[in-house]
């Protein structure tokens, strides 16, 4: 039993995600709770394969009565995005998140929860361990590195899953079904850092913006909360054509698909404008709290005296730098025309960071409309080129399109009836899942996803409602029972 979670309901699991949490799996970074699957398929003596990009597809035969049924693939991603809190000592790379229960809900300290995707994991890993669960022959398929490419997704090899129907354990929405989602693409800009020193007396501060609660880029997006790279940056930009402020170093954000919650700069000014340049930041905070005092009421900035920095930007490149922040769009684009409440196209400003001799600006965009994703990815790329930034752009991938005749979806509903007690809710979102990338590779393939509910994803305020677990398992075990021929 889990020291912490193992008391819970359904108990195998809590177990398996509790489990699942003591194994560090940064994207891109996921031997070690690679191994640990593994080691568990051979444990339950279940044969598994690990393809040539580091995917796991574990294979278990039908219960007896099943063995006509179609055959399902279950499917969830073994990396979790890496977010804490600037006053929180972890290493991702190392430790494992510490889940805790708050009352009706299960978080991580001080960090994300990893619950995106390790309790969709957990769920097929429970499955896969049992002896009393009926099921047809049954594919689980444990993808890599969803959250910074999909590039898992995208390495699947098109003949190694024998699967009818694939079932997507990556919803954030107890009661509801997802059958389509947005296609996505990343721009990078790189600009050249072109040094300047300071002449005269100046002073130094580091500006520490704080309390924004970021979110996921997808999911979160049209909830207009604050970003940290617009926010900072509109106060620098202030501040330049104010005092004459240089800047030394911006960042902020570390993942392309979440919205930048905290940001840090150091900037120097003329000793004598130190006064101003504070009193003026302090306006800003004022300001800037009463417009998002609803959406962001933890916003606040921290200033603190530094070292004069070794160099600065030029003024050119600066004004350069920041005029492309402060025109790069953010945000919502366009709603969807057919589906209401349903984002059809976004951009998120998502990462700054400084190196020795270059600053790197990391942007993504997501549409379910394809020729929009692309025109919405030329618009942020010209607002770069515009200020002479060298770019970099992803491969994209390809959006999951609806079908609302599918025979998944229908059986779906049926046994959400009878769980729920009422019609299930069914929709597309705007984030991206990897049905779209697996249905370009096989075909015909019917597809759905769902899942207990989720708050506040890429985020270290992440937390999954614990009552949620048990239906979403329930629905789960009764969708496989009735799999048809």
């Amino acid at each position: 039993m889990g020291n912490v979670l193992g008391g819970l309901k359904p108990q195998k699991v809590w177990e398996f995600f509790e489990a699942i949490c003591s194994y560090p799996r940064p994207s891109k970074k996921e031997e070690k709770i690679a191994a640990y699957i593994m080691d568990f398929a051979k444990e339950y003596k279940l044969k598994a394969v690990r393809d040539s990009a580091g995917n796991i597809i574990i294979k278990k035969p039908a219960t007896k009565g099943m063995e006509n049924r179609k055959t399902v693939c279950v499917q969830g991603h073994i990396d979790m995005v890496c977010e804490k809190n600037n006053d929180v000592e972890f290493d991702f790379d190392v430790d494992g998140i510490q889940p805790w229960i708050d009352g009706e809900w299960v978080k991580a300290k001080g960090t994300t929860l990893g619950a995106d995707n390790g309790i969709g994991v957990a769920m097929a890993m429970a499955v896969l361990a049992s002896n009393d669960i009926e099921h047809p022959d049954f594919e689980a398929l444990f993808t890599i590195d969803e959250e910074t490419g999909l590039t898992g997704a995208q390495a699947l090899a098109p003949n190694i899953l024998k699967a009818d129907i694939l079932i997507n354990l990556d919803s954030e929405e107890d009661g509801a079904f997802t059958i389509g989602c947005a296609g996505g693409i990343n721009t990078a800009a790189i600009f050249d850092y072109h040094a300047d020193t300071l002449n005269g007396e100046h002073f130094a501060f580091e500006i520490a913006l704080k309390g924004l609660r970021g979110g996921h880029s997808g999911i979160e997006i049209h909830d207009e909360r604050g970003n940290a790279i617009k926010i900072l940056n509109r106060l620098i930009w202030n501040l330049t054509h104010k005092y004459n402020v240089r800047l030394a170093t911006f960042n902020s954000g570390n993942k392309h698909n979440a919205i930048p919650r905290e940001g840090f700069a150091v900037i120097a000014c003329a000793r004598p404008a130190k006064h101003d340049v504070a009193n003026y930041i302090t306006e800003f905070n004022s300001m800037v709290h009463f417009e998002y005092e609803t959406k962001e009421p933890n916003l606040h900035f921290v200033t603190t005296a530094v070292d004069i920095p070794d160099k600065v930007m030029t003024v050119e490149s600066q004004r350069a730098f920041l005029n492309a922040l402060y025109a790069c769009p953010h945000g919502v684009i366009r709603n969807s025309p057919d589906i209401e409440n349903l984002v059809q196209t976004s951009t998120n400003l998502a990462v700054v960071e400084t190196f020795e001799k270059e600053i790197k600006v990391v942007t993504s965009q997501r549409s379910s409309a394809e020729s929009e994703k692309m025109d919405l990815a030329t618009m942020v790329r010209t607002v770069f080129e515009l200020a002479g930034a060298r770019l970099e752009a992803g491969d994209g991938y390809p959006g999951w399109q609806p079908n609302i005749n599918s025979p998944i979806l229908k059986l779906c509903k049926d046994i959400s009836k009878e769980v729920y007690g009422k019609e299930p809710k069914v929709e597309a979102i705007h984030a991206g899942l990897e049905c779209g990338l697996i249905g370009e590779k096989y075909p015909g393939m019917d597809m759905i996803s769902f899942g207990p509910t989720l708050k506040d994803v890429h985020s270290p305020d992440e937390k999954i409602l614990i009552h949620t677990v048990e239906n979403c398992w329930n629905l789960f075990l009764g969708i496989l029972k009735n799999i048809p021929a």
